[in-house]
């Protein structure tokens, strides 16, 4: 439930997956990220770009997860990429 509140920042290459998830905020973080929104296929709906601290994201109302990463990790990422996604690894390509 805490998600990255209390946090010093994200490390270069991690996340944490929140599901379910429809919207996200972070209020009482001390750092912007970026947020993927998924679909239960892992396709992306929607993309929250350096979501700075003490604001909350617009409801995604198919998400099933939100994948909150360090601030320009979701760069390269598109509404309608398809996520590969290695469980077993717990990491997303």
């Amino acid at each position: 439930m805490r998600g990255l509140l209390g946090s010093d920042g994200l490390p270069t290459g991690t996340g944490i997956l929140l599901e379910p998830a429809r919207q996200v905020h972070t209020f009482g973080m001390r750092y912007p990220i970026d947020v993927v929104f998924c679909d239960a296929s892992w396709r992306v709906l929607r993309v929250a770009r350096s979501l700075a601290p003490n604001r909350i994201t617009r409801l995604v109302l198919r998400a099933r997860r939100a994948i909150e990463l360090p601030k320009g990790a979701a760069e390269q990422v598109q509404i309608g990429d398809l996520l590969s996604v290695d469980q077993s690894a717990a990491s997303i390509r």
